[in-house]
């Protein structure tokens, strides 16, 4: 009797730690309930964002039939008469490769930042130079801002994606800082070596 008594406290405690768990895990998922309830409360789509199909304004006839047209994507050499469908308004689908498109593009900024992060640290730790070391510094900024924007671009992606959104999903800005900022950072490492000798 007091081993089930122990066994029960034991699976309750595991209980509590799972859930415990599970709660601090979701604090940084972006799909928490505390992220979904950041999102705006009213995420309709404006009515321009409405799906129209190429399907032509017609009446119904007097037998109440809806008029026929030729079908030119029939497979036969003459097209046949096909009635006109009715207008159905459906919303956007928005496809499983979309979202893992997004989540390849924010894998790919972290493992840009990681390099960048483990060339600072190399920086750092091979040389006691103070030139080395500002120059690590300014790679571990570099590093820490391609995180923090790849995570603004991939949860600005997810809102929109969300919302089905039809905007631009490019980020051209993003891609041409960071390149520049490496070059600069490069280029001066470069100058100030050469100066030295």
């Amino acid at each position: 009797m007091a081993h089930t008594r122990q066994s029960s406290k034991d699976s309750n405690a595991n209980h509590e730690n799972a859930g415990r768990f599970r709660i601090s895990w979701g604090a940084f998922s972006p799909f928490s309930s505390s992220a979904l309830a950041a999102l705006p409360e009213n995420a309709q789509r404006p009515a321009r964002y409405t799906r129209q199909d190429d399907i032509p304004e017609h009446d119904q006839d007097v037998d109440g039939e809806r008029p026929t047209i030729r079908d030119y994507n029939a497979i036969r050499s003459v097209p046949p008469q096909v009635r006109v469908p009715k207008k159905v308004a459906t919303s956007l689908k928005v496809e499983g490769k979309v979202w893992f498109a997004n989540e390849r593009t924010w894998i790919s900024w972290l493992t840009l930042a990681v390099l960048l992060g483990t060339l600072a640290l190399a920086m750092f730790n091979a040389s006691h130079e103070p030139v080395a070391r500002s120059f690590a510094y300014i790679y571990a900024g570099i590093s820490v801002g391609v995180v923090i924007y790849g995570f603004y671009l991939y949860q600005s992606r997810i809102t929109m994606i969300r919302k089905r959104d039809p905007g631009h999903y490019d980020a051209i800005i993003g891609p041409v800082l960071v390149s520049t900022l490496l070059f600069f950072a490069v280029l001066a490492n470069f100058l100030i070596r050469v100066q030295e000798l």
